[in-house]
């Protein structure tokens, strides 16, 4: 079993060229890896293509605003990805209306560096503390923490990539995965529309999970990709 310490990635989803490289600068110097999104479709691409354990979200942006994007992470993609909303708004009734969007912090237009890495320290260590709680599925045991699996109090011998695989399925259990999703968050890399290595690891946790029950536990959604079973 793969037991590495997990990287702190955080998507910064910010139009303005200066104040996203301020940001990107300040957390790069306490050890997070970056990525860089200057507007709300380009965040919502970068999301296809990694799991982050935190973003800091402009609502001002071109083509898919900051409310959208908030929409389509909490909605669509059932993600509970943290999220810190920077906005020259300060109304009470527009905050109000982005924490029932699923903003988990605020900070306002123009603002302090100091402030916003206290924040950013701060959802990450809440984020940790709830993040380590269990994920269950059947008879499966998932613990995102310790990076490890276990059905029936056996733990299952899952390399880095079935670990992951399983991972985004059990934390997202309504979700149908297309296989290019899979692909691109397990390995963080391109999908080229060759399957075969995703269908083998796929094959492989199906294969471990039968060594002890016989119950299914993924199910294959024909041209689109993979599900918990219902």
């Amino acid at each position: 079993m793969v037991g590495e310490k997990k990287q702190v990635n955080i998507l910064i989803v910010e139009d303005d060229e200066h104040i996203n490289n301020i940001i990107y600068d300040v957390l790069t110097k306490e050890n997070f890896a970056c990525t860089q999104a200057y507007s709300g479709t380009e965040g919502k691409i970068n999301l296809t293509h990694q799991m982050y354990e935190l973003i800091i979200l402009d609502l001002m942006l071109p083509g898919l605003s900051g409310e959208a994007f908030m929409k389509y992470l909490r909605l669509e993609l059932n993600y509970e990805t943290p999220v810190i909303v920077l906005s020259a708004k300060e109304k009470l009734d527009h905050k109000l209306q982005l924490f029932e969007l699923g903003a988990d912090d605020y900070v306002t237009k123009p603002f302090a560096v100091e402030e916003l890495l206290a924040r950013v320290h701060v959802q990450l260590k809440r984020n940790t503390n709830t993040k380590h709680a269990l994920y269950e599925y059947k008879d499966l045991l998932l613990d995102s923490e310790n990076i490890s699996v276990y059905i029936k109090n056996h733990e299952l011998n899952l390399t880095r990539q079935e670990f992951k695989i399983l991972e985004l399925l059990m934390k997202n259990p309504t979700r149908v995965f297309t296989k290019q999703d899979l692909y691109e968050l397990a390995w963080n890399e391109t999908y080229l529309g060759e399957d075969k290595t995703l269908t083998v690891h796929i094959s492989n946790i199906r294969n471990k999970i039968k060594h002890y029950t016989d119950e299914d536990y993924i199910d294959t959604v024909w041209g689109i990709g993979f599900r918990l079973s219902t």
